[in-house]
């Protein structure tokens, strides 16, 4: 047990060493082949951001465990709307200026309704897993076409190029790219491995454990990463790294699950978690949007976010 402990911890601090790095190199490597900071952003940064959970639950899938990969995938969204954005906006209120970010909140409603249609039925088919990745890559190019028609003064136009390095050497980053990576698959399997031994041991099924110890390890990069955007007021890329996060998580995972190892889903997925998720997708629509004006996030709501995250998390573990 306490070897099993030890490889959770130990995964999680190389994943959350290897996911910053991972996406600062990938999004140096992008600038410096000509992309745009807007474009790289919104795609390059968001799918790095979900590097962690992409690594994770396509193991734990490679290896049978479609539970923990499924839980992974939705629990890791539940947290990035409650503990990331809630930390974060304790930390200080969360202004979303950009405009760019109130054409991405819709797609991101788009794409949970989309996912919900496919599993609603109990099962992943292996030509739903294909329609998963498809849908990923027309996200990816919806992102694309968003980032070109953006604002040059868009507020997270702005925060992007002067987030984004632009004074690395591309031999430089490349390697750095390709090291982190590495890390990221060794630091997943250690996370992997502990995770499905304590479940075991403690009696909680691949499901709960995805959707809490390791759908929590996995968000933490994503919680470092906001908390130093909001102290560096860069209030509009702590919102839009969870968005493109979670579309990703969810198409990317799901799709992957679906393709390797097809089967039936646990109900309570869709019973009990799906719906969880996406009634903090409408609480941060609500609240994130700003129907007339900029949205807010204010200490108020960050609190909410915090108790719904603790009473879910609790929920769980009760009933394993």
């Amino acid at each position: 047990m306490l070897w099993s402990v030890g490889m959770v911890l130990g995964g999680l601090l190389l994943l959350s060493w290897a996911a910053n790095r991972f996406v600062d190199s990938a999004a140096a490597l992008a600038r410096n082949l000509g992309i745009a900071p807007m474009i790289v952003g919104l795609t390059v940064v968001s799918l790095g951001t979900s590097a962690p959970e992409i690594m994770v639950s396509g193991l734990a899938t490679w290896q049978g465990n479609v539970g923990l990969a499924v839980g992974n995938a939705i629990g890791s969204n539940i947290a990035n709307m409650s503990l990331v954005i809630g930390s974060a906006a304790i930390v200080a209120p969360l202004l979303v200026k950009s405009e760019t970010l109130r054409r991405e909140f819709p797609m991101m409603m788009a794409v949970m309704l989309f996912a919900l249609a496919l599993i609603l039925d109990g099962d992943l088919a292996r030509w739903e897993g294909l329609v998963f990745l498809a849908a990923l890559a027309a996200v990816t190019y919806g992102l694309v076409a968003i980032g070109a028609t953006s604002r040059p003064d868009d507020a997270l136009a702005v925060e992007f190029s002067e987030k984004i390095p632009g004074d690395l050497s591309t031999v430089r980053v490349s390697n750095w790219l390709a090291l982190s990576l590495g890390v990221l698959l060794v630091s997943s399997q250690m996370m992997v491995s502990g995770a499905v031994n304590i479940a075991r041991v403690v009696g909680i099924s691949d499901l709960v454990i995805g959707l809490t110890l390791v759908a929590v390890g996995t968000s933490l990069p994503e919680l470092a990463a906001t908390v130093a955007s909001v102290l560096k007021k860069e209030h509009d890329i702590a919102i839009g790294n969870i968005i493109g996060s979670n579309m990703f998580n969810l198409l990317a995972v799901l799709g992957i699950a679906a393709v390797v190892q097809p089967g039936p889903l646990v109900p309570a997925v869709i019973t009990r978690d799906y719906p969880v998720m996406i009634g903090l997708a409408v609480v941060l629509f609500a609240t994130a949007y700003g129907f007339r004006g900029p949205g807010r996030i204010n200490r108020a709501e960050a609190v909410l976010l915090l108790m719904l995250f603790v009473g879910y998390q609790a929920w769980l573990l009760s009933g394993r």
